[in-house]
């Protein structure tokens, strides 16, 4: 029986917490916040409530199989319900396309919204997509991965890696099937995903649509972060002890591996196994200064970082209950954005992608006569005043300024709120570093930039015997499915009491 940290009550920490606890070790979890989510959080204000991190749940199974593995299922705990339709798209010629979740309904979507034959070229991306996730959704995302070679392993047939092909982006694989311009695009957009841009990041990502079509695309009334709470009372009831307000100064290690964690105010706790779900530039560049650390930041030093996001909270009079529950404004020219963002020097799109979240749920506002919508473009990562790679966040008018372009862009693409709007919010990539400690406020971590990015960001078993990291740098990436996963492999790797 291990005595186990746990740093981070986010979701890859609560998730390991729990599957540890439940094996039988003794474990603790230290967060800084004075609650757990991490990046899955809350704001409220005059009874208008925001999710502030994800705003829709894909692949439920991967928690209802932890819940499932640590006590009672999860509908027990959270009820989920499913978003129809999944999620719907204004193009920049005007047309808009309401994407059931229902993968009968995909085709004659496609067909009445863009033409006919939309809807065959989707299925074929989608018999593909189902080809590629039968490869590596088992082998690669739910198994620890060290390197190039155990792709190759994995992929016993030569017909296995021409499926995955790692030399194709994610354009390409939209190209290779997609005739329509538009469809092309509704690819791309999942690029975003991963922080990453779809020019650059590997076609496999075309398994994400595929995901989501497949096993639905689900909500939780109330807001998403119900679910980080019930994840922390499964913890609780199997023993996990929880401090909050408390700060990891470091983690401290002898040769035979990891020994205790010191604390900000000072004071140390044995340690048998940390697990660790901050970010890991963070672990291996300041907590663990530990030469068998060096390698990890070595390849981390050649990932790009992912993409971070700038965000409005819209409070709003009226409801229009045709409001859908996610939609997505795409631009006219979507390779400027990434040029922007991923550009050298890196700054704010002037016509972004526009994500609205506004889900028909009244716990989320203060009456039936408004809503609360969470908006999201992509953003380049802060980076203070003269540093490269980013964009001064802090710079005195730039987060007014934007958010009242990013205003004019909905307005231009039919989603004008101004006479609606009660008040305004906003959250910068400066925001979301000094909350969530992610360096420069980049969502995942690193992007999957380029053919080796997946081989690049830290495996789950760190080089010092006792150190595990889960959540979204960490193997197999960002996203609630995804931390989730990666608790899953930790947890098996560390074993039983």
């Amino acid at each position: 029986m291990a005595r186990v940290c746990v740093i981070g009550a986010g979701m890859g920490g609560l998730a390991a917490a729990a599957r540890l606890a439940r094996q039988g070790h003794h474990v603790t979890v230290y967060e800084r916040a004075a609650a757990c989510g991490g990046k899955l959080g809350t704001v409220r204000r005059d009874g208008f409530v925001f999710d502030t991190g994800p705003s829709l749940l894909t692949l439920p199974e991967v928690y209802r199989r932890l819940f499932a593995d640590t006590g009672a299922p999860l509908e027990r705990c959270v009820p989920l319900r499913p978003v129809e339709p999944a999620c719907g798209y204004r193009f920049a010629d005007g047309t808009h396309l309401a994407m059931p979740g229902d993968l009968r309904l995909v085709p004659g979507a496609l067909d009445d919204a863009l033409g006919e034959g939309a809807g065959a070229q989707w299925a074929r991306l989608h018999a593909a997509s189902g080809e590629l996730w039968r490869l590596v959704g088992e082998s690669v995302l739910r198994r620890p991965l060290g390197g190039p070679a155990d792709l190759l392993r994995r992929s016993v047939r030569p017909r296995d890696l021409a499926a995955v092909a790692p030399w194709r982006t994610l354009r390409g694989t939209g190209r290779r099937y997609l005739r329509d311009p538009r469809l092309r695009m509704w690819l791309e957009r999942y690029a975003t995903y991963s922080g990453s841009d779809p020019r650059r990041a590997p076609g496999v990502l075309a398994v994400v649509p595929y995901v989501e079509q497949r096993y639905g695309t689900w909500y939780v009334p109330g807001g998403l972060r119900l679910l980080a709470e019930a994840v922390e009372q499964r913890c609780v009831e199997l023993g996990v002890r929880f401090r909050y307000g408390c700060e990891i100064a470091a983690v401290e290690t002898s040769g035979r591996g990891v020994t205790a964690v010191r604390l900000a105010d000072g004071g140390t706790a044995a340690a048998d196994v940390v697990v660790s779900g901050v970010d890991a530039a963070v672990l291996y560049g300041r907590l663990a200064a530990d030469r068998r650390g060096r390698r990890p930041l070595s390849a981390l030093a050649r990932a790009q970082p992912s993409l971070a996001g700038f965000v409005l909270l819209l409070a709003l009079r009226g409801r229009d209950p045709r409001t859908p529950h996610h939609r997505v404004l795409f631009p006219a020219d979507y390779d400027a954005e990434f040029d922007a963002v991923f550009g050298a020097p890196a700054r704010p799109a002037a016509d972004p992608t526009v994500y609205i979240s506004a889900p028909d749920d009244a716990a989320l506002r203060p009456g039936d006569a408004h809503e609360a919508w969470f908006v999201l473009v992509n953003a380049p990562r802060h980076a203070p005043r003269g540093a490269a790679g980013g964009v001064d966040w802090t710079v005195p008018g730039l987060r007014e300024s934007y958010a009242e372009r990013i205003l004019d862009v909905m307005a231009a693409r039919g989603a004008d709120v101004r006479r609606r709007l009660l008040w305004y919010e906003t959250r910068t990539p400066f925001d979301l570093e000094h909350a969530t400690a992610s360096p420069g406020g980049a969502i995942y971590g690193t992007s999957s930039n380029g053919a080796r990015a997946a081989f690049l960001r830290p495996a789950n078993r760190s080089p010092v015997p006792g150190l595990f990291l889960v959540g979204g740098s960490a193997h197999p990436g960002g996203g609630l499915p995804l931390v989730a996963l990666s608790a899953e492999i930790v947890a098996a790797q560390i074993g039983g009491a």
